[in-house]
């Protein structure tokens, strides 16, 4: 099953590559969909494709670095983002950042002209909230922070332990919340998760995508426009 899944995250990510033009400063996303895209992209640029990037992750940065591909983070214009996702509800809403990049994400997808995702159709939802949304948190005391988020109705748990807990590329910790029920309205949670004090970013990516190109067992499909 997990070899079908790869297949259809290469499939995906090679449907995106088709709307990379030279010239483009082209947003690199993070995560094991988007890594087939960037892989796709070092390709490309073997072949002789001009383009410049933003890595949204240190990792996807070494990446892209290790594949020739230029990245640099003085761009007042992002042509077109790719990444993956987490969850996808059926008005594109997004949960993402499942590996601790989701502030550098929103901040590439948002200053983006085309944020187009890549997935395999298990990332389809009915709703958001099938499983933990990330929250990202200055270190300085967390506890309070995750306090205030219970008030909203989540229960908090710290990624890592407390002894090693994960730090974003940000310097940050990470708060992975769990609602009990499915988001009925994705973008208030993500504004009252936002309004709270200590909190960073969130992995709610509420109206922002243009388009999610899916791969699944009957083909790959495009929600959305790519235009």
């Amino acid at each position: 099953m997990s070899g079908d899944l790869e297949s259809l995250k290469q499939e995906a990510a090679d449907r995106a590559l088709e709307l990379v033009r030279p010239g483009m400063v082209v947003g690199l996303g993070t995560g094991s969909t988007a890594r087939y895209f960037v892989e796709g992209l070092g390709r490309r640029v073997r072949e002789g494709l001009q383009i410049s990037a933003v890595a949204t992750s240190r990792a996807t940065a070494e990446l892209a670095a290790s594949l020739r591909i230029v990245t640099t983070e003085d761009v007042e214009n992002i042509d077109l983002a790719v990444d993956g996702a987490d969850e996808i509800d059926p008005a594109l809403n997004l949960i993402k950042g499942r590996g601790g990049a989701m502030a550098r994400e929103k901040l590439v997808a948002s200053a983006a002209r085309r944020f187009v995702v890549v997935a395999d159709e298990t990332k389809l939802v009915d709703q958001l909230g099938r499983s933990s949304l990330p929250v990202e948190v200055i270190p300085f005391l967390w506890r309070l922070t995750a306090r205030r988020l219970s008030a909203l109705g989540a229960t908090g748990e710290l990624r890592g332990d407390r002894a090693h807990p994960f730090v974003t590329d940000n310097g940050n910790l990470v708060l992975d919340l769990t609602f009990p029920g499915p988001m009925v309205d994705p973008r208030g949670v993500g504004e009252a998760i936002k309004a709270t004090l200590g909190v960073v970013e969130h992995g709610v990516f509420a109206g922002l995508a243009s388009a999610c190109i899916v791969a699944g067992h009957d083909g790959v499909r495009v929600l959305g426009s790519l235009e």
